[in-house]
């Protein structure tokens, strides 16, 4: 039985169903004017279209969870427009397009642990590991001592991620990255 909540009770990562939909809430904000009654105001993601909506609701509001499936599986290798994640436990093959991968493509790397998110059976996200290490194939020179600007440099990471990264970072260096923000964290 899938729990019910009431809007009053979103938080980040909360999943719902809504109008034939799923959402997921992605930021949420409780408001109190000074006259009138509280609300609650979301930013919304449906988990299939991957479509953002913001909206407002009552507190009251009440609306059924959605159970979505996390599933960990391994990243194997991608042939065309398919790539194939491998269950561990059943040794089960999963194709899946580049659609289905979405932000996650910028991160994949062979044999990856990844979380396969699907709802009533159709896989529609897939979150990489909050912290990834990637090579550098590409970025200009570094400049030793060069601390002045605090902007960085541009760099091509070996999945074809390109972010800002400090000037002391050289090709060939394995850096951290943090998913969620696609940023740079620190040299490995």
């Amino acid at each position: 039985m899938a729990a019910v909540y009431s809007a009053g009770d979103f938080r980040n990562g909360t999943t719902f169903e809504m109008e034939g939909n799923v959402f997921r809430v992605v930021e949420f904000q409780h408001v109190k004017p000074g006259k009138g009654s509280a609300f609650v105001r979301t930013k919304l993601k449906n988990v299939i279209t991957g479509a953002v909506l913001e909206k407002t609701f009552n507190p009251s509001d009440k609306y059924l969870g959605a159970e979505i499936e996390k599933k960990e599986m391994q990243y194997l290798y991608n042939d065309g427009d398919l790539y194939y994640f491998m269950d561990n436990d059943t040794y089960d093959q999963m194709p899946l397009n580049k659609e289905q991968l979405g932000d996650c493509l910028k991160y994949l790397k062979e044999n990856m642990m990844v979380k396969i998110l699907s709802y009533k059976g159709n896989v529609f996200a897939v979150e990489p590991p909050i912290f990834v290490e990637l090579e550098v194939t590409y970025t200009e020179p570094g400049f030793a001592g060069n601390t002045t600007t605090t902007s960085g440099k541009p760099a091509t990471l070996e999945t074809g991620l390109e972010l800002q990264v400090p000037m002391f970072v050289n090709i060939g260096d394995i850096l951290r990255i943090d998913t969620r923000t696609c940023e740079y964290m620190e040299r490995v």
